[in-house]
């Protein structure tokens, strides 16, 4: 009767005794490179083998590449991990043939603790349940040297096109460079990765609701709005205003911290490394991709963890995404530099919370990671030439062409409204 009241309470695998189970081991596969995340995940599961004596977690790094074809193949043998970091949006919806569902497993009361869970719910619907718990709150997010802007005399951040361009001529006036490109050291390519700067550039030419037509076809990724947007893009390379290395460069990070370099667009994931290095002379600032001023930012729980259908420890795994729920685990995610996804919980990095305040302050409209957002063929496609786009190696309407190519040789299930929705 108590266990049973405590499960209506939605405490029921916090409280039930370490010692009352028998030793369990579990595997956890994750993507995450050197990033924060990586940190994070290495902290949260020291407190949850404290907190579950029984329960250990062998923290699996898998490369970031191919992370998402091993785990099919891991899903095929049945011989995978019990948890894995699983991308949300698409990515959770198109691999939850091996996903669990939250629903029945996580206390409701926990999952009701959490933000942004119908990133991660069948049909974007939480009333079905979700295949993922959300790790952090993720931003795509541009950030500045506030000392090589005082140089160059700019006082304030650019909030469109003709003002980033603006603000790039005074910045190479000055002999400094005004954005650097690279491939970030993060997991998932060798090269420069296009989708945070491809989420702002559709921000800036598509309202929220109207990200629905890319994603059925009614608003085409070859419309003269997108290629424009593209055109601007390539601008910025052939000015002179980034690195001339764009595809190859794998130092942008510690340029962009040594001050070689005034603006980078990055993520959450790296704040910490920033503030570290740069103390209060690194803000945040929404890349402006637009021709008027920008009012949307990428507000998203992008990644978290799922449990395995062939686990063969299931309550034990589900224990640990209910302990990501906990103000424990919120302050471990924060002491990693990252923002807790867990309502009424907040982060006390700086450069974060001004992430956050575009939000709650500026009131910009919300937006998911736009590659969480498409469907996956045509995200694959676009990586394969949107690069080359910047680095003006390919034209804006044949890098578009390709991926509207892509769009049409979907199955017409993935191509309607209903399929936008999951």
């Amino acid at each position: 009767m108590v266990a049973a009241a405590l499960m209506l309470a939605g405490t029921f695998y916090a409280a039930v005794p370490a010692s009352a189970s028998a030793k369990i081991s579990l595997v956890l596969w994750q993507n995450y490179g050197t990033e924060q995340n990586a940190v994070a995940t290495t902290n949260l599961i020291k407190a949850f083998e404290k907190l579950n004596p029984n329960i250990t977690i062998k923290d699996v790094a898998q490369p970031g590449t191919n992370y998402f074809q091993l785990l099919q193949s891991a899903a095929i043998s049945g011989n995978g991990p019990d948890l894995a970091v699983m991308w949300t949006g698409i990515y959770d919806l198109q691999y939850s043939s091996f996903l669990e569902n939250l629903k029945g497993n996580v206390p409701a009361a926990d999952l009701a603790k959490m933000e942004n869970l119908q990133w991660e719910a069948p049909n974007y619907d939480t009333s079905k349940g979700e295949y993922v718990m959300p790790l952090e709150t993720q931003f795509y997010i541009g950030f500045y040297n506030k000392k090589l802007f005082k140089e160059a005399g700019i006082t304030s951040v650019p909030t469109d096109w003709a003002q980033l361009f603006a603000d790039s001529k005074l910045l190479k006036a000055k002999g400094i460079q005004p954005l650097v490109y690279g491939n970030g050291g993060q997991a998932i390519s060798t090269e420069f990765y296009p989708w945070y700067d491809m989420s702002y550039m559709m921000i800036g030419a598509h309202s929220l609701s109207q990200w629905k037509g890319l994603y059925d076809g009614s608003i085409p990724w070859t419309s003269p709005t997108n290629v424009a947007q593209l055109k601007n893009w390539a601008t910025l390379e052939k000015d002179g205003y980034t690195n001339s290395d764009v595809l190859t460069n794998t130092a942008n990070i510690q340029q962009f911290e040594k001050g070689k370099a005034a603006m980078l667009v990055d993520g959450t994931w790296d704040t910490a490394d920033y503030t570290k290095a740069m103390g209060s002379n690194v803000a945040a600032f929404v890349p402006p991709f637009s021709t008027t001023p920008i009012k949307g930012v990428v507000d998203f729980a992008g990644d978290g963890f799922s449990v395995t259908k062939y686990s063969k420890n299931k309550a034990a795994a589900f224990k640990f995404l209910d302990f990501l729920s906990t103000t424990e685990a919120g302050n471990i995610i924060n002491a990693a530099g990252l923002i807790p996804d867990i309502k009424g919980l907040t982060t006390t990095n700086p450069v974060n919370q001004e992430m956050l305040d575009f939000v709650t302050k500026d009131h910009y409209t919300v937006y998911p990671m736009m590659d969480n957002f498409v469907q996956v063929n045509v995200g694959n496609a676009a990586d394969k030439v949107l690069p080359a786009v910047l680095a003006n190696q390919q034209s804006a309407i044949s890098a578009l062409e390709n991926m509207q190519q892509a769009w049409q040789q979907l199955p017409a299930n993935q191509r309607s409204p209903s399929a936008y929705a999951g």
